[in-house]
């Protein structure tokens, strides 16, 4: 989906997988500043958007989700996964029940996936699964913001802000009076410093819940009967997970940002050490420089000195070894 607001000034459209809004507007840290602020909005208007109406669409999707869902009460924002048979990530939703439709926004792409693994899953259920994206945009508000929200719009309200389900033919009106619109990569920025993973860029084909932190967040580890849940409950009860994500200060001193799966290596062991993990995500942060996301190994000591490439990076601990 190409954003209408591409055509805003000073817009630089973004590319890969984020292709369809903007990059920046000219000004990348002014613009994560005003997101720091509370100011400002981002448009996300490229995302999933999925909606699963129906009497039974709770305590349905209570059976597929690794998050309980059961009784979720209107209006309270959760986020949620769908794993493999070997407990494996295949899908992120982002979700909210507005008392008769649970709203989900996934990653730019994967929601006609996502709505063909619900499909073969409704059985006898009463419910409805449908694709949204074309009419609506999903728009992200900061936290702290005070930026009106128009009557009748479904938001998904956290810590980080709110996320509106905007219907799409009124994105550029609602965008002429939500003040200075922020690019996707400081909304990027802003997400690499809070440590929160991303499907897709903290995920490969073999990740599991545990490395990433998203226990609790998007795992209920009091609830079963969803696929995967036999992998989470071990690792969580006999085991550790492979790898864990870290957080990286980078060297500042360097032109180029290492690029998502850049190796890391200790430092001590010279340009020829073994590689111990891989940027998921890298950023220049308004206030903290340039900064990533990683998965290592987790034997990896937490004070241990990185190399990324040819980039010195010493690491913040996100999920303990």
């Amino acid at each position: 989906m190409k954003s209408p607001l591409l055509t805003l000034p000073g817009a630089v459209p973004a590319e890969g997988v984020d292709e369809g809004v903007a990059a920046h507007y000219g000004d990348l840290f002014r613009e994560q500043r005003a997101l720091a602020d509370g100011t400002g909005f981002v448009d996300l208007s490229h995302r999933g958007v999925v909606a699963v109406t129906g009497e039974d669409r709770l305590a349905w999707l209570h059976l597929l989700l690794t998050q309980h869902v059961s009784d979720l009460p209107a209006g309270r924002a959760t986020e949620a996964l769908i794993l493999s048979a070997n407990g494996h990530i295949e899908h992120a939703l982002y979700l909210v029940d507005d008392g008769g439709t649970v709203w989900a926004h996934v990653e730019p792409g994967t929601q006609e996936a996502l709505i063909a693994y619900l499909e073969s899953m409704k059985f006898f259920y009463k419910v409805e699964v449908a694709d949204r994206t074309a009419d609506t945009a999903v728009v992200h508000l900061p936290a702290g913001s005070i930026a009106e929200v128009p009557e009748g719009v479904v938001v998904r309200e956290t810590p980080h802000g709110r996320d509106l389900f905007l219907p799409r033919a009124d994105l550029e009106a609602y965008a002429a009076q939500a003040g200075p619109p922020a690019g996707i990569l400081a909304h990027e920025a802003l997400r690499v410093e809070q440590h929160r993973p991303r499907l897709g860029f903290e995920t490969d084909h073999r990740t599991i819940p545990h490395e990433l932190g998203w226990i609790g967040s998007a795992v209920h580890l009091q609830k079963g009967c969803y696929r995967g849940q036999e992998t989470v409950a071990r690792v969580q009860n006999l085991g550790k997970p492979p790898r864990r994500l870290v957080f990286l200060h980078l060297d500042g001193s360097e032109v180029h940002l290492p690029a998502a799966g850049t190796e890391i290596r200790l430092a001590d062991d010279g340009p020829d050490g073994r590689k111990i993990g891989f940027i998921t995500t890298s950023a220049r942060h308004h206030e903290l420089g340039p900064v990533a996301l990683a998965l290592v190994k987790r034997n990896v000591a937490v004070d241990a000195r990185l190399v990324a490439g040819d980039t010195a990076a010493a690491q913040e601990v996100v999920v303990e070894p």
